[in-house]
């Protein structure tokens, strides 16, 4: 039986294996594994990201990972998929994939309700068994991340809850995984820590005193 497998892969990343996912990109799509290494391995969590205003419905963080896969040949795609039966033709529609390349899905999950998980697995799910996709990979926030942003909540100028147990997280994201909820699709998971911190905040001037 398959087990969701920790391995270590990038600094201040939580990584996770399951159905051999790992092997999978390293050895059939080495283009978008290289991407991959390269996106998350330069990727900061800074300050200023963590308390901009998201713009639509992606956070400031969502779209700076997002807007560097774009630029590597990376798109957001929604597949039009249906179910033929006895000539009858049913839509059996798909949400919109964050990152798209090579058979290689990719969902950003930042702070998010946790049931947006069981809408990512599912749709690995219906992509893989359409053969559409051969590897699903979830970016997220390691567990670690989620008590550390609600114990300096302040510090971002947040409100308590901010980061509440139901938003997506590791702890969320693995039961729903090894209870099958990807189906047969290999996953990949990246889980942000709070290694990844950066204070960007400009430095306060010294007081100047007086002549």
């Amino acid at each position: 039986m398959s087990s969701l497998t920790a391995i270590s892969l990038l600094n201040g990343w939580e990584c996770y294996d399951w159905r051999n996912g790992y092997t999978i990109l390293q050895h059939v799509h080495r283009k978008e594994w290289s991407d991959i290494l390269n996106v998350l391995g330069l990727f900061r969590l800074m300050h200023s990201d963590i308390v901009a205003k998201g713009k639509g419905n992606k956070s400031a963080i969502a779209a700076s990972i997002d807007t560097k896969f774009y630029g590597l040949g990376w798109v957001e795609h929604k597949f039009e998929t249906s179910i033929v039966v006895d000539q009858v033709k049913s839509d059996s529609p798909t949400h919109a994939v964050d990152c798209f390349h090579g058979k290689i899905a990719l969902e950003l999950e930042w702070n998010n309700k946790d049931p947006f998980f069981d809408r990512d697995l599912n749709n690995f799910r219906l992509l893989f068994d359409l053969r559409i996709c051969e590897v699903g990979v979830v970016v997220t926030r390691a567990t670690s991340l989620q008590a550390w942003l609600n114990a300096n909540h302040k510090t971002f100028g947040k409100q308590p809850g901010t980061y509440s147990v139901s938003t997506t997280h590791m702890d969320k994201l693995k039961p729903k995984i090894v209870g099958g909820g990807a189906g047969g699709c290999p996953v990949m998971i990246f889980a942000m820590t709070p290694a990844l911190y950066v204070d960007d905040r400009p430095t306060p001037a010294p007081a100047s005193s007086a002549p």
